[in-house]
């Protein structure tokens, strides 16, 4: 999911939350990287699902019925 680097980050900056040390540039970092993680996770959301639609063979299926 997260790189081992970013894991550490969070870590940090989870602690530095907690004694009250975090600063604004932190602040800052520690968005802008998770919303990288966010965008990245949607856009390969996204290419996996268009990719698992199988296209439909219309006249095959027509063809089936006319089985029945």
């Amino acid at each position: 999911m997260y790189s081992s680097e970013l894991q550490s980050k969070i870590a940090l900056w989870r602690s530095k939350c907690a004694d009250g040390t975090m600063t604004s540039e932190e602040y800052i970092e520690a968005i802008a990287l998770l919303r990288e993680g966010r965008l990245a996770a949607a856009t390969a959301s996204v290419r996996a699902k268009s990719k698992a639609k199988p296209s439909v063979d219309g006249d095959s299926l027509l063809g089936e019925l006319d089985g029945l």
